[in-house]
């Protein structure tokens, strides 16, 4: 098969440099707001933390949406107005659902500030169905020994939400919704099977090529419907796959806003300026403002 058979969109992510660590940003991208119901995709580093500092999210708001955290290396202490507080390590996966408006923090944990530390984390948002928008805020977290994990020898998957390779993982979905992270060892293949509407790849380390075609890192790559594939490794990769049912509605983005209406964003832009969100316990002496003119899709510290 070539690029065109298999693929319908490349993606290059913008990259931003924080300083102690860059973000690659794949979603949303010019053309392509959503990947199923996927609209936002991050890789946070990989990033080694000097002694005395910490990476530090600091409290900001969200609606009509859900949070996917899920780690490679280090950890973050994640807060929310819930009343949450759920450190998350690798393995492992947080889900926060906004719905009607939430406010969280992530931050490094004080363990991890006094020594050198190692960061390196995917984090997505999920758009939720139009049913779903305004429902009551809520947090899971599924410890790494709770996700279902498919080991072929040379190559192994968790299955972080959905169902894939005959396993489903606890992780609750609005939507129908898979994502995956998949480890190849050299050598190593794994199947990428047609069954979801909307399907994405992305080789977030080493090497990987789809049925012979060689995939870029740092690169997400929206799967053709209906076609499957093998992802196969020379030297070993790391390749998260991502996806779910096409929205028959259109998303917008407005910071750390999504909604199905223009006017829900600003409703919400005037609540965050009138702290008129609830607080942190424990986390409510600092906020992200709303920023000035046209903002990014995520603000960091």
């Amino acid at each position: 098969m070539t690029l065109d058979d298999l693929i319908i969109q490349t993606i290059a992510p913008t990259t931003h440099n924080l300083g102690d660590f860059k973000v690659h940003r794949a979603l949303p991208a010019k053309g392509r707001t959503m990947v199923g119901p996927f609209i936002f995709f991050d890789q946070a580093g990989p990033a080694r933390i000097a002694p005395g500092q910490g990476v530090d999210v600091r409290p900001h708001p969200h609606i009509n949406l859900a949070t996917v955290t899920y780690m490679y290396e280090g950890s973050f202490l994640h807060r929310d107005s819930l009343g949450t507080e759920q450190l998350i390590e690798p393995g492992a996966v947080n889900l926060m659902t906004a719905g009607k408006g939430i406010v969280h923090s992530e931050r490094s944990p004080d363990e991890e500030r006094v020594k050198l530390s190692k960061l390196s984390a995917i984090q997505t948002w999920l758009a939720l169905p139009e049913r779903d928008e305004e429902m009551d805020p809520a947090f899971e977290h599924v410890s790494e020994g709770g996700l279902p994990i498919i080991d072929c020898g040379h190559a192994r998957a968790r299955v972080i939400m959905g169902t894939l390779w005959g396993e489903t993982a606890p992780v609750t979905t609005y939507a129908n919704t898979i994502y995956a992270d998949i480890l190849l060892m050299p050598g190593g293949s794994a199947p990428i099977d047609a069954g979801a509407e909307e399907r994405a790849i992305y080789v977030s380390g080493g090497d990987a090529a789809l049925d012979g075609v060689a995939l870029a890192p740092q690169t997400l790559y929206v799967l053709r419907p209906g076609v499957s594939a093998t992802l196969f490794s020379v030297d070993g990769g790391r390749v998260m796959l991502c996806g779910g049912e096409a929205f028959s509605s259109p998303r917008h983005v407005w910071w750390n806003f999504v909604s199905s209406s223009t006017d829900r964003l600003m409703q919400a832009r005037e609540d965050w300026e009138a702290m008129r969100f609830p607080l942190i316990p424990g986390d409510d002496q600092e906020f992200i403002p709303i920023p000035q003119g046209r903002p990014k899709t995520v603000s960091y510290p």
